[in-house]
């Protein structure tokens, strides 16, 4: 069974946040949901295993719906 990997795997993670704030910079908010929906498509298109993506969605809808955290 896979599991979704939950440590820090990135080689470059700064890089990595380099090119996504670049890849939204200018963009309107439309256009920064579209790059993010087709990402998200393009990566679990990566993954591939419905165990996996539906694990990563579980714990990024807890974040989201988690009552009156600090930001």
């Amino acid at each position: 069974m896979s599991r979704l990997e939950l440590k820090p795997n990135f080689t470059q993670p700064d890089a990595f946040y380099a090119a996504l704030t670049a890849a939204h910079r200018e963009r309107s908010e439309s256009e920064s949901e579209r790059i993010n929906a087709r990402l998200i498509l393009l990566l679990a298109n990566h993954i591939g295993d419905q165990q996996v993506l539906e694990e990563a969605l579980e714990i990024a809808s807890q974040v989201v719906s988690a009552p009156n955290q600090s930001q």
